[in-house]
């Protein structure tokens, strides 16, 4: 959840700090340390000042994310030549992750998947969930087809561009 706070007007005067060389601590750094302070008390993401033509918003900084490599889906299965065959070449149509996150077959655990295999889904349908960040963004059909098979487990990391689902037109 996300908590933001706006402040309007200080009501403590303030000079500009070219102004105010010789002081120790300028009024202005005074009062963004003092929004700093209420904004890490009140535990918010963001803070904005807005005061006679100085507009000022703090933002909390988010730790970086960095992209872990995992092994996702299952084997692949070699041709011939003994190279490795991906999803998009064994299957002719797939539905693939538009974004890198958690796969969900499911609106929680305990329910039942959007959709199986052999299920005909109409274009705009939920086929499956994707977590990013703690955010569940619903993936939908991109046009009427069957699902011919689930290539990606419930609760498996996938990266944007991954198969999800092959699929046949309908």
């Amino acid at each position: 959840m996300k908590k933001t706070a706006t402040k309007k007007a200080i009501t403590t005067k303030h000079t500009s700090p070219v102004a105010n060389k010789t002081a120790k601590e300028s009024p202005i750094l005074k009062e963004v340390k003092q929004l700093y302070g209420f904004m890490q008390d009140n535990n918010l993401e963001s803070i904005e000042y807005d005061q006679k033509g100085l507009y000022l918003r703090l933002v909390k900084a988010r730790p970086a994310m960095v992209p872990v490599p995992v092994a996702v889906g299952g084997a692949a299965v070699s041709t011939a030549s003994g190279a490795p065959v991906s999803a998009e070449q064994q299957y002719k149509e797939v539905f693939k992750a538009p974004l890198m996150g958690i796969f969900f077959r499911g609106s929680t655990p305990s329910a039942p998947p959007f959709v199986k295999e052999g299920a005909t889904v109409q274009k705009g349908d939920v086929i499956c969930l994707i977590e990013a960040m703690k955010v569940f963004n619903e993936i939908r059909a991109e046009y009427t087809c069957v699902i011919k098979k689930v290539l990606v487990e419930n609760g498996k990391p996938v990266k944007q561009g991954d198969a999800l689902f092959a699929v046949e037109r309908a």
